[in-house]
């Protein structure tokens, strides 16, 4: 008698067969290879037997012939143990096809699709988890097999994916050239650039010393037309004071006879030196210098600059005063205006002193000194009067000269900054991390948005992030050009920006912009996935890369 040994599903045994049997399986082991080289072109793949729930890469650890090791390793069981509805493993790999250990995972095969694992647990839980319905043999529940039509669509999503990568990557190897002939481009501009500065240095440093050569004389005529300006604006104020206490003077001889004694500065309370309200009569003598009265040249020399800042004419006895206003050193304080001198005419005439003050020598005499009052005419005369005059020829040919030299000198320093701000923006962007081949470069100074119902959000690659409310209010900043933070085998498919602008009571808002292929260039979608951090998908040609063949597993 010869054994010979049958698979069945799941478990192994012997049977002994009589020898004409055994007879005829000598002839088969013979023979059997030339027969199945025969049929091989009309038979139908050989389903490889292995437990309920056992993937195709593991069946090798079920020989049914010996007894089973945990794949873990922490036990060794009989075979028929295996999907006996008992867990036996830690790690749960002896109940492949049944609920039995909560840590096992179940193998759909799912003919026409994709595999997939399962928790053990949801085997035979009236719930088709598989599109081939196999986790459900046993629950009772009818399932429909969908494996077919899933695969159908999915080999159309994934062929329209093939399309977009291929479309993708073919504008990926554009972007590529472009970029090398842009690099190369803006080097060879550098290069002329730095090699273009320092004529530019130089003549900068040139235009500079003739701007202060020419600002010296300039600077020293202008000093001069200032200084013969002043002088004569002291001779006028001086000139102008000078006739203001003459005129006070004459106002306060009440009795015209010449000198202004202690009564008459007495009947002026505004005069009062201890603040009581009365001018007493050795206070009257103090400003008179400890004399009793004081004529035209003493008044001049010594009472006048003592009461100049308190004396009211008598026209402004009874008047309301005026609105403040600044008071220039040629203004009387009190008044805020211009005092004009007499004129020769109105100067006191010692004939009428004798004379009977008739109603018409009355208005004579108030027409000799009239009340002092501020008028718009005054005031034009006064601000003209302050104006700087014209410089001369001379000095105006010097400062045409100078500014012409600064014009000069500015317009070539400009020229520089610009130059050297172009260097810097070149020398920026040469060393800028564009990608292995510089695919990403061509994003370099442009911005994308996306708008939703609430937000415009506006993604700058390589400098900053924002978020602007949709109907009016500020910018927000969601952070500025980090690096790269894609994984160490990916790393161009993940941008960061960081330190943007703070959170409430929390820390500075960050993004991180997940990249993807696409064929055009475009935000996706933005959310906030946590409290200040966002998350950006973005869809570039620069992510795209090169397709590969797809090769589809038979179940």
């Amino acid at each position: 008698m010869c054994r010979h040994h049958f698979r069945v599903w799941g478990a192994a045994s012997t049977r002994t067969l009589p020898r004409s049997c055994c007879v005829f399986s000598v002839w088969t082991m013979l023979f059997l290879p030339l027969v199945l080289s025969c049929l091989s072109g009309l038979a139908s793949p050989v389903e490889v037997k292995r437990p309920r729930g056992v993937s195709l890469t593991n069946h090798h650890f079920y020989d049914e012939s010996k007894p089973f090791t945990c794949l873990d390793g922490s036990a060794t069981v009989a075979f028929d143990r295996v999907n006996d509805d008992y867990c036996d493993c830690k790690d749960g790999s002896d109940e492949p096809g049944t609920a039995a250990c909560p840590s096992g995972r179940f193998h759909c095969s799912n003919a026409g699709y994709r595999p997939q694992y399962i928790p053990s647990s949801r085997v035979n839980d009236g719930i088709c988890d598989c599109c081939d319905t196999t986790d459900e043999y046993n629950s009772g529940v009818v399932c429909e097999n969908t494996c077919k039509e899933m695969g159908r669509k999915e080999r159309e999503t994934l062929k329209q994916m093939a399309e977009v990568a291929r479309e993708g990557f073919e504008r990926k190897k554009a972007l590529m050239e472009e970029a090398s002939k842009r690099k190369e481009e803006k080097q060879r501009k550098l290069a002329e650039l730095q090699d273009g500065k320092k004529p530019v240095e130089e003549r900068v440093e040139a235009l500079r010393l003739l701007k202060e050569a020419a600002e010296k004389p300039e600077k020293e005529a202008k000093d001069a037309h200032m200084n013969v300006w002043e002088a004569q604006k002291m001779a006028e104020r001086a000139a102008k004071d000078q006739a203001r206490g003459e005129e006070a003077f004459w106002e306060l001889d009440s009795d015209a006879d010449g000198v202004v004694s202690v009564a008459e500065l007495q009947a002026h309370a505004e005069l009062d030196v201890d603040g009581d309200g009365t001018l007493s009569e050795s206070e009257a003598q103090g400003l008179l210098g400890a004399s009793s009265q004081a004529d035209l040249v003493q008044f001049q020399s010594t009472v006048w600059a003592a009461i100049k800042d308190k004396y009211k004419g008598e026209g402004l006895a009874d008047a309301q005063p005026l609105p403040k206003t600044p008071v220039g050193e040629d203004q009387d304080p009190q008044l805020g205006t211009h005092l004009d001198p007499l004129s020769p005419e109105d100067e006191y005439d010692e004939e009428d002193e004798g004379e009977d003050a008739s109603d018409e020598d009355g208005v004579e005499e108030e027409a000799k000194v009239p009340p002092i009052t501020a008028s718009s005419d005054d005031k034009a005369a006064e601000h003209e009067s302050e104006k700087m005059p014209p410089y001369n020829e001379a000095t105006q040919d010097l400062i045409d000269a100078a500014q012409k030299a600064r014009d000069q000198f500015e317009e070539a320093e400009k020229s520089l900054k610009d130059m050297e701000e172009s260097i810097r923006s070149l020398e920026k962007e040469i060393s800028s991390d564009f990608g292995p081949h510089g695919e990403f470069s061509y994003l370099y100074n442009q911005c994308y948005e996306l708008t939703t119902n609430e937000y415009i959000y506006r993604l700058c690659p390589f400098s900053r992030v924002s978020q602007k409310p949709k109907h009016g209010g500020s910018e927000t900043s969601l952070g500025t050009w980090g690096s790269w933070a894609g994984p160490e085998d990916d790393k161009f498919s993940v941008m960061k920006y960081e330190h943007g602008t703070g959170c409430w009571q929390g820390p500075n808002r960050s993004t991180t912009v997940k990249l993807s292929c696409g064929k055009e260039t475009l935000v996706m979608t933005t959310t906030e996935p946590s409290r200040c951090e966002y998350l950006m998908e973005f869809v570039t040609p620069a992510a795209c890369h090169e397709p590969k063949e797809v090769v589809h597993d038979e179940f």
